[in-house]
């Protein structure tokens, strides 16, 4: 049996470009994309937290350092330029890979410049 698992998640990015007309996909700071694990072409998740949209592309690489984070194509519909989005990708384990498993949990701020990594999310309190 295999399990889907969250295997990268930028939190809290935000969008500085919306381009309509650009190929397909989202520009990811490559600085981003190395610190997640999140590959060049990879599906991503993206989680609008700002309008509530949630829909599904690519990853493409945005020069290093530059903190874009770019939605382009028709989800440039879905995101504009100061919305705070959750980038997540996912990945299929196996049972016993499982048991080391960890995903990679950047947390980035207001100029999509890592904050802080993590492996865990805590427990929700009641």
């Amino acid at each position: 049996m295999q399990s889907t698992m969250l295997k990268a998640k930028l939190h809290r990015a935000r969008v500085t470009h919306a381009e309509l007309e650009y190929e397909g996909s989202c520009a990811i700071d490559e600085t981003l994309l190395a610190a997640s694990g999140i590959r060049e072409y990879e599906q991503i998740h993206i989680y609008n937290v700002t309008n509530g949209e949630r829909f599904i592309t690519y990853a493409i690489r945005a020069e290093a350092g530059s903190g874009v984070i770019s939605v382009n194509g028709a989800a440039a519909h879905k995101a504009q330029p100061g919305d705070i989005v959750i980038i997540c990708a996912y990945t299929m384990l196996s049972q016993q890979e499982l048991a080391q498993f960890k995903p990679s949990l950047i947390y980035v701020d207001e100029h999509n410049c890592i904050a802080r990594i993590g492996h865990a999310i805590p427990v929700q309190a009641a």
